[in-house]
């Protein structure tokens, strides 16, 4: 007896195959990448979080895009990273900006006393500060914020508004404020 099948009932075993075949590869793709990210997530994840600690601590100032760019510098040319500075070698300069006087003196005998070296005591170009700030030269950052702590000022930025020249040789410039 012969039995005469169609064509159309010979290639739908094959397709039903092959769409089997396909599901249970992206099944399995999907399966292998849930994996791998998870694996590679555990990995990574303490970077990912010591790094989002890093810049949550990091002040705004330090992290605009000069800033930014300035610390791309530095990384791109380790032999310019500097060890922090011993307070007794720390210059600073202490300027008036509250336009109280004998405020200056006042901060300068402070700092003296916590072990810093005072290089200039004077007036800010202006006065009107509403915070007392502590601003560094480039490479000073720490410095300046363990003079910050050691005074309790609470406002650290990268110098902004003097030349390096003006600070005679100091690396870090005190402005008093209206509140210290």
């Amino acid at each position: 007896m012969d039995h005469s099948v169609s064509t159309a009932q010979l290639t739908r075993p094959w397709r039903t195959a092959t769409m089997v075949a396909t599901a249970v590869a992206v099944l399995e793709l999907v399966l292998l990448i849930v994996f791998g990210i998870g694996l590679l997530g555990r990995s990574i994840a303490p970077h990912v979080r010591a790094a989002a600690k890093r810049e949550a601590l990091t002040p705004a100032a330090a992290r605009s895009p000069a800033a930014t760019a300035s610390a791309g510098k530095q990384a791109a040319h380790p032999a310019k990273v500097t060890r922090i500075l011993p307070r007794g070698r720390t210059r600073i300069v202490v300027l008036n900006g509250n336009g109280l006087s004998g405020a200056a003196a006042e901060a300068s005998a402070l700092a003296k006393a916590r072990g810093y070296a005072i290089e200039t005591v004077g007036n800010a170009p202006r006065t009107g500060y509403a915070r007392t700030m502590v601003m560094y030269r480039p490479g000073r950052h720490r410095e300046a914020v363990r003079f910050a702590h050691d005074l309790g000022i609470a406002v650290v930025t990268p110098l902004d508004g003097m030349k390096p020249a003006q600070l005679h040789g100091a690396q870090l410039v005190e402005i008093l404020g209206a509140s210290h």
